[in-house]
């Protein structure tokens, strides 16, 4: 996406554009993976953690991004592709190397179905997979 088209996203979802809005979202689009708050501070490190914690809660709030909670203690973020102002396009499955603590997107994986009893009604779900990465597991194998 262009500079522009990220600015027409972010107001066309009511957000007022500031340059620290416009090079978080450029950040989290650069990555293609999901990133922590540590790993936006280092990717942006004259910005303040508070400053971008402030414009991450905001893109949340207008579902420009969501966020995955991976069982590293950590929450990350990443773009939402969705045009639902209302819903966040999140329902994919999640793969967390335990290796070097990256966390990716299996877009082309398929979800297994989740059937509830009578009764319960899901608002989100979080498919993490845990294990090696492709790379971290070709070092292992050299061992």
């Amino acid at each position: 996406m262009t500079n522009r088209e990220i600015e027409e996203r972010l107001e066309h979802r009511g957000v007022k554009l500031t340059a620290m809005r416009l090079l978080v979202y450029v950040e989290l689009e650069k990555a293609r993976r999901p990133l922590s708050l540590r790993e936006l501070e280092d990717r942006m490190p004259t910005a303040e953690r508070s400053t971008i914690f402030r414009a991450l809660t905001l893109l949340l709030q207008h579902h420009l991004v969501h966020d995955i909670e991976d069982g590293s203690g950590s929450l990350r973020y990443e773009i939402c592709t969705s045009d639902d102002h209302h819903e966040h396009d999140d329902r994919h499955i999640h793969f967390y190397c335990e290796h070097c603590h990256r966390t990716y997107c299996l877009h082309n994986t398929r979800i297994p179905q989740v059937d509830l009893p009578e009764g319960f009604q899901m608002t989100s779900i979080n498919y993490m997979v845990k294990g090696l990465c492709p790379t971290c597991a070709s070092h292992a194998d050299a061992l």
